[in-house]
């Protein structure tokens, strides 16, 4: 495979995989409620990790540990109980899907004042094109939100801060550790956390419906080895700007997903705003066609590189 390729292949799966929590999670309010759902998705996938890293004998020093189960906590317990909390109340996945959307204005406008990131003027212009198309995409049920208590809307918001405070702290802190246990250890976190609410609010036992461990294997795979693992993997590899922008695409998906499961109809605002993320998206992450390049020195700047120069020659010659 072309390395080339690899960019646009990790981008296209976070797009794709990052868009199946929202339908899994409304899959899984129509079975379970949602502390039930996250309870057996993180023992699930946590005993899988769990046993992978034991039998590679994976070690991790303590700051580190310390570090990715803080991770877990900010980007799997508070956003993944924001969002499935949200459907459960009755707010629609696409309404989550927007709410979360504001991600990239929000990672990136810190982004810059905490990790010192740099955002040209295209990006920004960018950012807010994608805000936008977000707001053609879904406004609709924005604008009718249904059974859903107003209160509820507030959950994918706070699930939204907390996804970019986990981003923000992974940028500034720079864990180690492979991705699969990094992994593990967000997920074992996260099914502690899990387990402890579903049993304290006697929800924790699954129902025997197939309809439920299909909402199970759903979440597991797609979207927790599917799109924290390419979360992560496209952080690491790109700025939380070019990473940011990706999600504006996925309320779209989102809407895609959602027609292929429940047959819910896309508008033409959906079709428009689609066709606006995808401008906003490649205004962010296509290259600007001018390399950059070093400006040429000031004759002061030269000057005290020339006699920086000769001093680095001197101290040379005198070893």
């Amino acid at each position: 495979m072309p390395r080339s390729l690899i960019p646009a292949l990790l981008a296209a799966g976070l797009v794709v995989m990052w868009s199946s929590g929202f339908v899994g999670a409304e899959l899984g309010a129509r079975q379970a409620p949602a502390t039930t759902l996250l309870a057996w998705r993180f023992l699930v996938v946590a005993g899988v990790l769990a046993a992978w890293c034991l039998c590679r004998g994976v070690r991790m020093p303590r700051r580190d540990l310390a570090l990715h189960a803080l991770l877990g906590l900010l980007a799997q317990g508070g956003y993944l109980y924001g969002v499935f909390a949200a459907a459960q109340l009755g707010v629609a996945s696409g309404t989550s899907a927007l709410v979360a959307a504001l991600q990239p204005l929000a990672a990136t406008a810190l982004a810059v004042p905490l990790l010192g990131e740099r955002v040209r003027t295209r990006q920004a212009v960018g950012l807010a094109v994608g805000l936008g198309g977000v707001g053609l995409v879904v406004g609709s049920e924005v604008l009718s939100p249904g059974s859903a208590p107003w209160w509820g809307y507030a959950l994918p918001f706070g699930a939204m801060l907390s996804l970019v405070a986990a981003t923000l702290l992974e940028r500034r802190t720079r864990p180690g550790g492979s991705a699969v246990a990094a992994l593990a250890v967000q997920c074992a976190v996260s099914a502690v956390l899990f387990t402890g609410l579903a049993g304290a609010t006697g929800t924790l036992a699954p129902p025997a419906a197939p309809g439920f461990w299909l909402a199970v294997v759903w979440v597991v795979v797609l979207s927790t080895l599917g799109g924290y693992g390419l979360y992560w993997a496209n952080l690491a590899r790109f700025g939380v700007a070019r990473v940011s922008a990706l999600l504006y695409l996925t309320p779209p998906t989102t809407l895609v997903w959602s027609w292929l499961m429940f047959r819910e109809e896309m508008g033409v605002g959906a079709l428009a705003g689609t066709a606006v993320c995808g401008v906003a998206v490649a205004l962010v992450l296509l290259p600007s066609g001018r390399r950059p390049g070093r400006r040429a020195p000031t004759g002061a700047q030269a000057r005290d590189g020339a006699e920086a120069r000769t001093g680095a020659e001197a101290q040379g010659a005198g070893r």
